[in-house]
């Protein structure tokens, strides 16, 4: 029994809330705290864990020269595959046309999110007015700011800030062991996370909206083999160890559709790959504002989904506005609730599209959240050793099986 890896237990405990959904769904409903306890846990460790990777590294680095070079590469690397992620989910679901002959209604429990924040407002909400108020909200790029400007200032003062730099290198090492002790509940968790969607919302769920749940996946599938793969041939990245670095990150993602609960475990095993401490510190949590693959395919297929829906025939250049409009909307958000459902309802009213063609994905959301937020975790992972191959850095570190 020792033997079973970490994957397997999530796998086991994935099947069991399947089945606990459909044969116990009364049962399966009171599992929320369960789930719950789990991701309060997980969140827990967050902010200090990204706080003390990202000073110690960027200490460690050569302070902010370094970072600024890696900073430009990260954001055009996220630029390029966000952006083909977009043209990707556009193609899909122009060819499948999952819209068609789905009406559109609006029940009376569903609630549209509200349409997502200016620019203006985005840019002065990533400056942190206090550490420990953005640490107590989880706001994953406040607290990046914060330690990256932080960390270049011990780097800039030297031997003076070495008492610093090394108790944060220690609170990381202890984090990375508290994560450690958390996991050993992640079966559990995303157990009870998979129950209580199947028994709230049946088993018939996956037939409603099969069309476009499909449609989603298998833009999903192409997604990771046409835009996220060729990266690890062209920087000659390990496949395998790669793939064992983060298999068990993506899969926590799948089951609990929180990139949160997954980010511990991805920030721990990309290092464990080799990518240094500064670089996984830096790219992983920005990505989680900048790099969300999976949520930009899926608001390009979602938008032109509730189009079709509604019948309103959209040109090219129509769709192409559009896309353009969801890449520079759909910049941090990634601690809003169903961040991409506020973002999806805000276009729909720019592009005078009904709203109702959010509350009917709101049925299917939790289904089409899980692939988005698995997508999300990969491209991070990914990310952060694609940056660590270009600055030069050999990915020889090892991942247990």
């Amino acid at each position: 029994m020792k033997r079973i890896s970490l994957t397997a237990w999530i796998f086991i405990g994935m099947a069991a809330g399947v089945l606990l959904g459909v044969f116990a769904p009364d049962f399966a409903k009171q599992l929320g705290p369960v789930s719950a306890v789990f991701l309060r846990l997980i969140r827990s460790i967050v902010a200090p864990l990204i706080f003390a990777t990202l000073v110690a590294g960027i200490a460690g680095s050569g302070g902010s020269k370094n970072m600024g070079r890696i900073g430009a590469k990260t954001i055009l690397y996220f630029e390029i595959v966000t952006t083909l992620a977009l043209f990707l989910g556009l193609a899909a679901v122009n060819l499948v046309r999952p819209g068609l002959g789905v009406p559109i209604s609006q029940t009376a429990g569903d609630k549209i999110p509200q349409a997502a924040a200016s620019a203006g407002s985005f840019v002065e909400h990533i400056v942190p007015v206090s550490l420990i108020d953005a640490m107590a909200r989880n706001d994953v790029l406040q607290v990046v700011v914060f330690a990256f400007l932080f960390g270049a200032a011990c780097a800039a003062i030297g031997a003076k800030a070495a008492p610093v730099v090394a108790f944060c290198g220690s609170l990381a090492e202890v984090m990375f062991q508290y994560t450690k002790y958390v996991m050993y509940l992640a079966p559990f968790g995303v157990g009870a996370a998979i129950a209580v969607t199947v028994g709230s919302k049946g088993i018939g769920v996956l037939f409603g909206l099969s069309k476009l749940i499909l449609t989603m996946y298998g833009a999903a599938v192409l997604c990771v083999l046409l835009i996220l793969w060729p990266a690890i041939p062209l920087f000659r990245i390990p496949a395998g160890k790669f793939y064992r670095a983060i298999r068990e990150p993506v899969m926590i993602a799948f089951s609990t559709a929180s990139s949160e609960a997954a980010l511990p475990l991805a920030l721990e095993n990309m290092e464990r790959f080799g990518v240094p401490k500064h670089i996984v510190g830096f790219v992983i949590p920005t990505g989680y504002s900048f790099n969300l693959v999976g949520s930009t395919l899926y608001l390009s297929l979602a938008s032109v989904f509730v189009a079709q829906a509604a019948g309103v025939h959209l040109s090219l250049g129509e769709q192409l506005l559009m896309m353009l409009t969801l890449m520079l909307t759909s910049k941090g958000v990634a601690g809003i609730p169903r961040a991409a459902l506020v973002i999806l309802s805000g276009t729909l009213a720019t592009f005078h599209l009904p709203l109702e063609g959010a509350a009917v994905l709101l049925g299917v959301d939790a289904l089409l959240d899980m692939a988005r937020t698995a997508i999300n975790v990969l491209g991070n992972c990914l990310a952060s050793a694609v940056v660590a191959r270009w600055e030069g850095y050999k990915l020889t570190g090892t991942v247990a099986d």
